[in-house]
């Protein structure tokens, strides 16, 4: 199967950098996906020891990826701790 491939970038080379954008979404999208899976409070794989992850979140721990004009340093706790 790759050697059909090469074969035809070698015949074809406006076909490299199509290639490469691809491959380049593609790893771009499974290292967001394993990040969202990791990091996440919402995703809790651990349910005997850790049931609910989110109750541990301090309210200054950043876990969104991007955020535009928050401070997280900033947050006050505004709720009981359970």
């Amino acid at each position: 199967m790759l050697w059909v491939i090469a074969k035809q970038l070698k015949s074809h080379p406006a076909l490299i950098p199509l290639f490469v954008f691809i491959g380049g979404g593609a790893a771009m999208s499974i290292a967001y996906l394993s990040r969202l899976a990791l990091r996440n409070p919402d995703v809790s794989w651990d349910r005997k020891n850790n049931p609910e992850p989110w109750n541990n979140m301090k309210p200054d721990q950043q876990y969104k990826l991007f955020t535009v004009n928050m401070d997280y340093s900033k947050l006050k706790k505004e709720g009981p701790d359970f």
